[in-house]
């Protein structure tokens, strides 16, 4: 699951659908979350490690920095790695308990846990 700031930093990157985390960052802030700029790129690296975003290489002042982009098949991704998680946790059994309750919610409550989890 996606912590606050986490889903915070992938909404702002799903707006701007590519930026490196300065203009992450800036977006944030208009939002009305201050954050620092090695915060914001610690997470987008986080993320990227997940696979939930893609990252290239760009030559910028001096060096080079990473832009990051809003990866389109987020959630199969995310879901993916969620059911890994359970599967390694749990095994077969946790994954077959997840369907079930998944398979008992209403659509608002679906809608609900989408947006909880950042997802479109």
């Amino acid at each position: 699951m996606l912590g606050a700031l986490e889903t915070k930093v992938l909404a702002s990157l799903r707006e701007l659908e590519e930026a490196p985390a300065r203009g992450v960052r800036a977006r944030l802030s208009e939002r009305g979350t201050r954050v620092a700029y090695t915060t914001v790129a610690t997470i987008l690296g986080r993320l990227w490690t997940k696979g939930l975003i893609r990252r290239r290489r760009e030559p910028c002042r001096g060096g080079e920095r990473f832009v990051y982009r809003y990866a389109p098949n987020l959630e199969h991704r995310y879901v993916s790695n969620l059911v890994k998680g359970v599967v390694r946790m749990f095994g077969p059994a946790g994954v077959v308990h997840l369907n079930e309750e998944l398979s008992k919610l209403q659509p608002s409550e679906a809608r609900e846990l989408r947006r909880r989890l950042g997802l479109p």
